[in-house]
């Protein structure tokens, strides 16, 4: 189990308990947090759960597969630290930390 914390689009945070084996965007859809649309439930093939991954945290989880860069390299408002949270899998972190995207960009 990991606390993630969420930095929404209109400054607020969120800290929620996210087991293992879940992921960041499953955290976000189970406790209704705005932002994180995921409109295709997870399957990595919408980018509705854009995410900014801050540095000291990139490295808790495997680099992003080329199917998940691809649908990123489009994405407005994208950045190097861009990744969508429902490839983002809970492990053995402790704290993590997202800056949940403004949909509006």
């Amino acid at each position: 189990m990991a606390k993630v914390t969420y930095h929404l689009p209109n400054g607020d945070t969120s800290t929620i308990d996210v087991p293992a084996g879940q992921s960041v965007m499953d955290g976000s859809v189970r406790n209704n947090l705005p932002g994180i649309v995921a409109e295709c439930g997870g399957s990595c093939s919408c980018a509705t759960c854009h995410v900014y991954l801050p540095a000291e945290v990139q490295g808790l989880f495997p680099e992003p597969t080329d199917e998940e860069s691809e649908l990123v390299e489009f994405l407005d408002g994208a950045q190097p630290n861009s990744r969508l949270s429902c490839q983002l899998i809970i492990e053995d972190q402790d704290e993590i930390h997202v800056e949940v995207v403004d949909s509006s960009l």
